[in-house]
């Protein structure tokens, strides 16, 4: 098994936590996993993405061309990485900010209102891991229990405050990713 996950947006919306999130589960799951940032000199509003890939053997590279997931949290990044799905492959896109749809009829696509799920949870800007949240729904190779430990200790350390309304959020994507039906070019 092996999955690699492209996370795309804005700076300011918590995409490369979600990249870190995911390779830090993997990693206590016992898989090996890597995570690759990249963004602009802008700290926020500018563009921001990481590529975190995790598998059962070695990983040889921490980047690819071509993604067996993306998620993507606003238009442009959409615009740039829709088309680098595989075939087969699951598109995650945040619908509170992205009006447009994916013209794909070959991979698996979810509309997720991530602003909506978040303030449920506590506010938008845990939009992020409401996304996580569904994206575990739809590959549950990776553990919950794995997923919410690093959350404890990604953002805990930090800002404990900020853990139950992330575990919220988690869990609401999750329960949105369940319930709602990904349909292939939906």
């Amino acid at each position: 098994m092996k999955q690699e996950t492209l996370i795309a947006g804005f700076g300011g919306q918590g995409i490369l936590l979600i990249g870190q999130l995911l390779a830090e589960a993997a990693m206590r799951q016992g898989l090996h996993a890597t995570w690759f940032p990249s963004y602009g000199p802008e700290m926020r509003g500018g563009t921001a993405n990481c590529t975190t890939i995790y598998a059962d053997d070695e990983i040889g590279s921490p980047i690819a061309s071509h993604y067996d997931n993306v998620i993507v949290m606003n238009q442009p990044s959409l615009e740039r990485f829709g088309p680098r799905v595989r075939p087969g492959g699951t598109l995650l896109v945040n619908a509170t900010m992205v009006p447009i749809r994916a013209e794909r009829d070959d991979i698996v696509v979810s509309y997720v209102p991530t602003g909506e799920l978040a303030t449920e949870s506590g506010g938008e800007k845990f939009s992020n891991v409401v996304m996580l949240g569904v994206f575990l729904a739809l590959r549950p190779e990776l553990r919950h229990e794995c997923v919410a430990d690093a959350i404890r200790g990604l953002i805990g350390k930090k800002r404990p405050e900020l853990i139950d309304p992330n575990l919220r959020a988690l869990a609401l994507g999750r329960e949105h990713g369940a319930g709602s039906a990904a349909v292939a070019g939906a």
